[in-house]
C-alpha cells in the first residue's frame, strides 16, 4: 500500500480534484480508465479482491473490511480522508447498498467529498421496486403486472397464470443471500414454495409476485444517461442481447447501441418526476403480446456496460466529473448506434449453456464476436486487470455465482 500510497500523492500535488471508486470490479475498472485517461487521480475503496486496483490508471486503492451497510461505507471514506487528502474528491458507486449509503448520508459526507448521488427522496424511487412501479403507474409508463404479497394466503389474490416472477422490492437483501436476481414459478404450487423461501430471506413485505414478460435478449431495453435538470446531457439506448443468467440476468454479457428515441421520452419523464441527478440506467423489456415496452428496474448508478459509452462518444463518468467540479459539459450528446460491448468472463458460459440447448447457432455467435467493438476488461492500453480478473475467476464464481 506504500508504493501506492506514494503515487497517490504526487498526483495529489498537481491540484486537480480525484475521484474515489467504491467497487473495483470490470464496472469500477471502466470508472477509473475513463477518469485516469483524462489524467484525473483515482482511487478505489473495495471489500473485495479488486481488479481496478491493477490498472496502470488506478493512483491508489483502500481495502476495506466490508461495504455493505452506511456505517461501513461511511468508516471505509472518512478512513481514506484521514489518510489523503481528498477533500472535494467525487464519489462515484457501483452498487446497491452503496447508492443508499451514500444517499442516506450525503450531507455528512458532503463535509468533505463530491457526493452526485441525490438525497434519500429522490434515490428512494430507484432503490424499492415498490417505488418505482408506483412512480411509473402515476405517469402512465407500462410496467409488468406486479401482486404486493403481505402473507401466503395472499397469493389468492395473484390472478394471473403462470410462469409468475418473484423478485425482491430491494435488490440487494435477496441478492447476496441467493446470488440470483429474481427466481421463476411454473405452476401455483411452486409460486408458493418460492413465496415461503423468499419470505424466510428477506421478509413476505419485500417479495414482489410479477408477470413474466416472454421474449429473449432482442426484448430487452435499456436507457442510460447523465441526467440533469430534467434532461438527458448525454444518454444512450441499448439492447441488452445477451446476459447472465439467460432468464434474470444479474448482469448484461453482450449489449449493442440502438436508436430509439420513443424509450429515451419515457425514461426521461420518469427521471424528470423524480428531479434526478446524476448517472442512471433504467431497465426496460417490450412485450409483444401487448406491444408495449414496460419498466424493469432503475438503477442509480454506473451500470456494468457503462465503458460502452466512451467508445460511442459519450463518456459517462467523466461528464460526470466534468459537471462536479465546474468544467464545461456538452448539451444533448447521444450515443452513435451500433456499437457493441461484451463480456467474455460471463459471454461464453452463457453462450456455452445456449448452444447446448440449441437456442443459438455458432453463426449467430461468431458474428456477434465480430461485431464487438469494446470488451469489459481487456485493454491494449492497460492489460494487466484482465490478467487479474483470468486469476480471480475461481474466487469470482464462489463470490458472486459465476
Amino acid at each position: 500500500m506504500t508504493s501506492a500510497l506514494l503515487r497517490m500523492s504526487a498526483s495529489i500535488e498537481s491540484g486537480r480534484p480525484g475521484a474515489v471508486v467504491i467497487g473495483g470490479d470490470y464496472q469500477g475498472l471502466g470508472i477509473v480508465r475513463s477518469l485516469g485517461r483524462h489524467g484525473i487521480p483515482v482511487v478505489i475503496v473495495d471489500d473485495e479482491h479488486s481488479i481496478s486496483r491493477h490498472s496502470r490508471y488506478a493512483a491508489g486503492s483502500l481495502a476495506v473490511r466490508d461495504l455493505r451497510d452506511d456505517e461501513d461505507t461511511v468508516r471505509a471514506l472518512q478512513a481514506l480522508a484521514d489518510q489523503l487528502d481528498v477533500d472535494g474528491w467525487v464519489v462515484y458507486p457501483t452498487r446497491e447498498e452503496t447508492v443508499a449509503a451514500l444517499s442516506r448520508r450525503r450531507h455528512e459526507l458532503s463535509e468533505r467529498f463530491r457526493i452526485p448521488t441525490p438525497d434519500w427522496e429522490v434515490t428512494r424511487w430507484a432503490w424499492d421496486k415498490r417505488n418505482t412501479y408506483q412512480r411509473a403507474a402515476e405517469l402512465g409508463i407500462p410496467a409488468p403486472r406486479t401482486w404486493l404479497i403481505g402473507s401466503e394466503p395472499e397469493l389468492a389474490s395473484v390472478d394471473g397464470s403462470p410462469p409468475f416472477v418473484l423478485k425482491p422490492a430491494i435488490k440487494e437483501h435477496f441478492f447476496y443471500a441467493t446470488k440470483c436476481k429474481a427466481w421463476r414459478a411454473d405452476s401455483r404450487d411452486e409460486l408458493a414454495r418460492r413465496f415461503r423461501d423468499a419470505a424466510d430471506l428477506v421478509g413476505a413485505e419485500e417479495v414482489l409476485v410479477q408477470e413474466m414478460i416472454p421474449g429473449d435478449g432482442s426484448t430487452q431495453l435499456a436507457y442510460c444517461a447523465f441526467f440533469k435538470q430534467g434532461a438527458g446531457r448525454a444518454s444512450m439506448v441499448v439492447r441488452r442481447l445477451r446476459q447472465h443468467p439467460v432468464d434474470f440476468g444479474r448482469a448484461s454479457t453482450f449489449v449493442e447501441t440502438v436508436d430509439l428515441p420513443e424509450l429515451s421520452e419515457v425514461a426521461e419523464r420518469f427521471l424528470a418526476s423524480i428531479d434526478y441527478y446524476g448517472l442512471v440506467e433504467l431497465e426496460f423489456k417490450h412485450d409483444a403480446r401487448d406491444s408495449k415496452t414496460k419498466l424493469l428496474d432503475v438503477n442509480a448508478r454506473t451500470w456494468g456496460y457503462h465503458s460502452l459509452g466512451q467508445r460511442a462518444g459519450v463518456d459517462f463518468p467523466y461528464l460526470l466529473y466534468a459537471d462536479q467540479v465546474g468544467l464545461p459539459i456538452p448539451d444533448h450528446v447521444r450515443a452513435q448506434p451500433g456499437i457493441a460491448w461484451i463480456r467474455l468472463a460471463t459471454d461464453v458460459p452463457t453462450v456455452a449453456g445456449e448452444l447446448a440447448r440449441r437456442r443459438m447457432r455458432w453463426g449467430t455467435y461468431l458474428r456477434s464476436l465480430r461485431a464487438s467493438n469494446v470488451e469489459s476488461v481487456f485493454s491494449r492500453d492497460d492489460p494487466v486487470p484482465g490478467l487479474a480478473e483470468l486469476a480471480l475467476l475461481p474466487y469470482l464464481a464462489m463470490k458472486r455465482g459465476f
